[in-house]
């Protein structure tokens, strides 16, 4: 494993000046953030601060107002389609609720990737799929149906397809959504896993005080009224000794555990 810290590293994404929204309206503005190789980074705030309109921006299912979104060398904000395929294959998503398609089984649904990108033949395709499912501790899962897995075990299940490119970046939409708190817990111990052993750069949209502060190397915080980024850093540093009294109310909330996170590798 590296020794190199992340900040000594070219971001994994930058964004320069950028503004999403829909149409005329805009709901982040002028937001620039260098997302740093193999930090796990959350990107959160309080109910309808723009983070899923930020997310299909950095995943390039829609392309910003303004601005700048480097990944991989290339701007997806200007890129033409052929670049854009370039790109996505720079990158994994794991949507809020799984996403898998019911009609697949297990080992199918993570093969996707591999069908859409890879010219891989189909023994290879299930090799590759296996071991992503050995690595989320679902390998006796393969032959199951989504519909027989627990909530949880569905997220590591496309948290596995994510990974089937062997993609630097990995999204996560809201993992822990639906989860009980010790299911949730698990699947912060194997994202912090996979950030340790494979290097992967974790995105994760989500305002879960439980996981910000048991796994996040930084805490970014957006805030649609403002219109944007309100601060990045340290969670727990934000939570203690912010200046913003925003930041401070939303990381201080009551009732949620809190635990250490480990330091950036």
């Amino acid at each position: 494993m590296s020794t190199v810290s992340p900040e000594t590293l070219e971001p994994a994404i930058r964004l320069r000046g950028v503004s999403v929204g829909y149409g005329s309206h805009v709901i982040l503005k002028d937001l620039t953030l260098d997302i740093r190789q193999g930090e796990i980074i959350f990107i959160g705030g309080g109910s309808g601060a723009g983070k899923t309109t930020l997310l299909s921006n950095l995943t390039t299912l829609n392309r910003p107002i303004a601005g700048e979104i480097w990944i991989g060398g290339i701007d997806v904000a200007s890129a033409a389609e052929d670049a854009l395929q370039s790109v996505r294959r720079q990158f994994g998503v794991m949507y809020q609720l799984g996403a898998l398609f019911n009609s697949m089984t297990v080992l199918e649904n993570v093969m996707l990737p591999m069908e859409e990108f890879t010219n891989l033949p189909r023994e290879a395709r299930e090799e590759v799929a296996r071991a992503k499912l050995g690595l989320v501790d679902l390998a006796s899962a393969a032959a199951k149906m989504p519909s027989e897995l627990s909530g949880g075990m569905q997220k590591r299940a496309a948290i596995a397809r994510a990974l089937a490119l062997d993609a630097p970046i990995i999204f996560l939409d809201e993992p822990s959504a639906g989860l009980d708190p010790m299911t949730s817990a698990d699947l912060d111990s194997l994202i912090q896993t996979l950030n340790e052993t494979l290097g992967v750069t974790f995105v994760i949209i989500s305002h879960e005080l439980a996981s910000i502060f048991a796994i996040a190397h930084r805490f970014a915080m957006i805030d649609g009224k403002r219109g944007g980024l309100v601060e990045v850093g340290d969670p727990r540093v934000m939570r203690d000794s912010s200046s913003d009294p925003l930041v401070r109310k939303f990381l201080n909330r009551q009732g949620v555990a809190i635990h250490s996170a480990p330091a950036p590798h």
